[in-house]
């Protein structure tokens, strides 16, 4: 979603044969001089995550302490599309997701 008021929300879900498998919440804020993004997974505890590199461009947060991912990424590609990671170790091995996202039309309803 757009920025409104200080933040931007995401909702994103995995629908298999068997209905929903999976759903996750974002919310990207500024709070003072910080950028925060809270991750609210199905069936997980809320995890939030702090911006350690921020340009026009891209961000990066990390959460050292997060089981899997330490780190959440954002950039910029083009003018309507961005390229997303979550990055970690997950049992002792360094394990990376990627993203690609891009703007397309919106399919009627149905």
């Amino acid at each position: 979603m757009a920025e409104r008021a200080g933040t931007m929300l995401g909702m994103g879900r995995t629908v298999g044969t068997r209905g929903l498998g999976d759903y996750e919440l974002t919310l990207i804020k500024q709070d003072g001089d910080r950028l925060l993004f809270e991750a609210h997974p199905k069936d997980q505890p809320p995890a939030t995550f702090a911006a350690r590199v921020a340009t026009a461009d891209s961000v990066v947060f990390e959460l050292p302490e997060h089981d899997f991912p330490q780190r959440v990424g954002y950039r910029r590609v083009g003018a309507d599309s961005v390229h997303a990671w979550v990055e970690g170790t997950m049992n002792g091995t360094m394990r990376r997701v990627e993203f690609p996202y891009a703007r397309v039309p919106c399919p009627a309803s149905r």
